[in-house]
Order: C-alpha cells, then structure tokens, then sequence
C-alpha cells in the first residue's frame, strides 16, 4: 500500500450503515482523533472530492458493491481529482475476496490498496505511522 503522510482525516464510502460504524469505530480504536467522514454512496463522496481541495492528509476507503455507482466507478471518476495529490490515498475496503476484483483494483492507478473487510484498527495504525 502506498504511504502517505499521516492522516489527517478518513473518508469512508460504503452503502452499508452497520460497516460503517464499525469501521470508524476501528479507525478510533487505532487513536485516531481526526475527521472521519462517511458518505453511503459514490455520488455523494465524488461530489465532496470536487469542492474539496484535498490538501488535507487523507485515507479514503471506498467500498466495491454499491448502487448507483459502484467502487471502480467512482475510482475512475475520482482520478482526474486524485492524481498527483500525495496528500491522498485511495484504498478498496471491500467484502470481495475475488482475484477478479483485486486484479481490476490493481489496474486503476489511482488505487493504491485492497483490502478485506472488516477493517481492523493495527492496519489504520500501520497508516499513521508512517
């Protein structure tokens, strides 16, 4: 996974309330004390990336299976707003243990990470020591 600089705020982007919760609660466990942001879908989330600057240190875990918009749509979509930005790094936080899905993953530059759900808090650790 690509490092950043410590983050200064988690975007969780996930159509499911229950993994959401969860997964802040992780990202607490951890000793984080920043922002944690949560948008249920991609629409949502794309339209935060476009009026934010993203100049703040930022982890985004975006969820696979979503309506609307699923993962590696709003990847793609995102890209135009990510590339370049090293303050950013966006992580797949998925239930898809598919090496179809991790493959796709892998080919989207602006992806930096796979991981499976559930999120555990000696990962987001490992992220804010960077």
């Amino acid at each position: 996974m690509n490092r950043l600089p410590r983050p200064e705020r988690f975007i969780l982007v996930d159509d499911n309330e229950a993994d959401n919760v969860f997964h802040e609660i992780m990202i607490r466990r951890a000793g984080f004390t920043g922002d944690v942001l949560i948008f249920d879908n991609g629409l949502d989330a794309l339209a935060f990336m476009r009026q934010d600057e993203l100049r703040v240190p930022t982890c985004i875990f975006l969820d696979i299976n979503m309506p609307m918009l699923d993962g590696f749509e709003v990847a793609i979509q995102a890209a135009p707003l990510l590339e370049g930005r090293e303050t950013t790094v966006l992580v797949m936080l998925t239930s898809s243990g598919s090496p179809q899905d991790r493959e796709r993953a892998a080919q989207i530059p602006v992806i930096s990470g796979y991981v499976t759900k559930p999120l555990a808090a000696a990962l987001v650790r490992d992220m804010m020591s960077a």
